[in-house]
């Protein structure tokens, strides 16, 4: 779904511009679970051809992608209608156990969630009247509501990815999210990303 995309889209280029640890979770405690490996990435529309917005393309590498590193990322999106206040994204995220998918709750804005204005959210990250972060800046990409109505696309782009953290309840696994944007009662798209996640214990 190419808006929930691009709010990811967008997510990548805050993550390329701040690095501070308001976005990156260390945890107090000296002993943590630390992400080293997402392995397995995919990821499709979940709609058909009956929602407005769709994922092109997207591509994300390498497989396994290690961490802290490198990713490389483009992605082509298009969306039919102009995305605007109040856009609510819903993010329901399942754990593979013992061959079913449970549902993993919304924990710390983490997990099975849901963002009542995703525009509000992107106004705090990124100051409203400041250029947008690389690299949406350099491809012209806005980082701010509203979004017109059209094609985008970012080509290959390396992002660095920062050491991350994880609570030990997501530490390891094989997970799938699916997220649908909607304004008031109009769902706008839907799309689904499956993963594996790796971590190590170890002392921060």
């Amino acid at each position: 779904m190419a808006q929930v995309s691009f709010c990811l889209l967008v997510a990548f280029g805050v993550l390329g511009h701040f690095r501070s640890e308001a976005f990156v979770r260390v945890p107090q405690n000296p002993i943590a679970w630390k992400l080293t490996t997402v392995n397995g990435f995919s990821w499709s529309n979940c709609d058909g051809e009956t929602l407005p917005g769709k994922i092109k393309s997207l591509s994300v590498s390498p497989d396994p992608i290690s961490i802290p590193g490198d990713v490389e990322i483009s992605t082509v999106l298009s969306t039919g209608v102009l995305l605007a206040p109040p856009l609510k994204i819903n993010i329901t995220a399942e754990k593979m156990l013992l061959g079913e998918w449970i549902r993993v709750p919304c924990v710390d804005n983490i997990g099975s969630c849901t963002y009542d204005n995703v525009c509000d959210l992107l106004d705090l990250v990124i100051e409203p009247g400041k250029p947008c972060p690389e690299p949406l800046r350099t491809y012209g990409l806005p980082c701010h509501c509203p979004f017109k109505a059209g094609s985008y696309s970012l080509p290959d782009t390396s992002i660095n990815v920062p050491d991350l953290s994880l609570p030990s309840w997501l530490a390891n696994g094989n997970y799938r999210l699916t997220g649908t944007l909607s304004n008031a009662d109009q769902e706008i798209g839907c799309a689904k990303f499956t993963f594996s996640l790796q971590s190590s214990f170890s002392w921060w």
